[in-house]
């Protein structure tokens, strides 16, 4: 892999991520359009997870007033325990929460999502039907509720909608956004919690994937690893400033058009040939 191509799958990471439409599926399209033949599925997946670092440092960065505040409240509480919680201590138990569901299945079923799921039959299908309830969460929820009214069994909704994302094509912020417009939260609600919710799987499963792969990994392409890493991150940011503006008034239906487009192209593109999953 060369610097021009790591700085192609960097930069579409860091446009994707954020958005529901999912990176994963993104950067696996690139690597095929850009033949990158000599990535195994494993490596692929170490890949991806490492670079998605770069845009989960990106999510700090924009949310780390909101981190320092809630980790603090979490911490002091979790000390000197009181009878009733603040609402920041609350979204850390939140958070905690959430993350165990993509935490026990991601182990459970590693070795089944890096070498049996990751291919573009999969990512065609997923694109488009979890696109099609994208759309139909965002026309029929009531979109009405904010962070604050989030409770623990919806805390738990929100993980098991970020744990969908294990399968390529799902997206994470996807996956969460629309459980979360199913149970009436706002556009901004459920898109910030996504975020917030994505940091501790995200860099936990990064760091993992990393240190478990990098010695197997060349030096050529540990470094073409870092160049996306960074690259992933710089565009990350800008598209978190984007998406939270837009939703104030936008909605998801030009995502939605965009995930079926894409998997209805891929589902042409595989049928005739052009592509190999």
């Amino acid at each position: 892999m060369s610097f021009f191509e790591a700085l192609i799958l960097g930069l579409v990471q860091g446009l994707t991520e954020f958005l529901p439409i999912s990176s994963s599926a993104h950067v696996q399209i690139a690597q095929q359009l850009m033949n990158l033949s000599e990535l195994s599925k494993p490596q692929l997946t170490a890949f991806i997870a490492t670079i998605q670092l770069g845009t989960e440092l990106a999510v700090v960065s924009y949310f780390i007033k909101d981190i320092v505040r809630i980790g603090s409240s979490w911490l002091g509480w979790s000390i000197k325990p009181k009878s009733t919680m603040t609402s920041d201590t609350k979204l850390g138990w939140l958070i905690i929460i959430g993350t165990l569901p993509v935490l026990v299945l991601g182990l459970a079923f590693r070795d089944f999502i890096e070498n049996d799921v990751r291919n573009l039959w999969v990512i065609a299908y997923t694109l488009i039907g979890f696109g099609i309830l994208l759309g139909l969460a965002d026309f029929f929820g009531r979109k009405t509720k904010e962070i604050k009214d989030l409770n623990f069994s919806h805390g738990m909704l929100f993980g098991f909608g970020q744990a969908l994302a294990l399968v390529p094509g799902v997206s994470r912020s996807g996956g969460t956004i629309t459980v979360g417009l199913m149970l009436g939260y706002t556009r901004q609600a459920a898109a910030r919690y996504s975020f917030l919710l994505a940091i501790p799987a995200v860099l936990g499963s990064g760091l993992f994937q990393f240190f478990s792969s990098v010695v197997d990994l060349s030096q050529d392409l540990l470094v073409a690893t870092m160049v996306a890493t960074i690259a992933s991150g710089v565009v990350g940011l800008s598209v978190i400033h984007f998406l939270l503006k837009y939703l104030q008034r936008g909605s998801f239906l030009p995502f939605v058009i965009w995930r079926v487009g894409v998997g209805v192209w891929l589902l042409v593109m595989l049928t005739s040939g052009a592509l190999t999953a």
